[in-house]
């Protein structure tokens, strides 16, 4: 049973950063590919930034060259550091797990995730 679970989200102000960590059980992040989703209230889940077995990375534009996606194989953890927060920046993040190694260099659709976490509440102040 693969079971994700995210942690690190909390409250901080325009400019702030934070680091998401998901620790996963029962799947390995070493060979699968991954991924960041947000939801905002009233909006849809969007992909964020997901990373594959190799190491390749895809970002979403609003959030490049402010987040970074990351993997430590030993202690099987997908992270995410946000940099720069903005108040639209706001939302539920979610890890996820995808069902199949992709090669696209565009952030996965929801259609391709397999498992998801809970969530964690992610809020940013102007």
């Amino acid at each position: 049973q693969v079971q994700l679970v995210e942690s690190g989200g909390g409250s901080v102000q325009a400019g702030g950063s934070l680091r998401l960590s998901c620790a996963a059980a029962g799947y390995s992040v070493r060979y699968g590919s991954m991924a960041w989703f947000r939801q905002a209230s009233e909006k849809e889940r969007e992909g964020v930034a997901a990373i594959e077995g190799d190491g390749n990375t895809v970002y979403a534009n609003s959030v490049k060259g402010r987040f970074t996606i990351s993997k430590d194989n030993a202690k099987n953890t997908l992270d995410l550091q946000m940099n720069s927060l903005k108040s639209e920046d706001t939302a539920v993040y979610y890890c996820a797990a995808l069902w199949a190694r992709r090669t696209s260099s565009t952030v996965p659709s929801r259609s391709e995730v397999g498992y998801w976490g809970q969530g964690t509440q992610v809020t940013v102040s102007s």
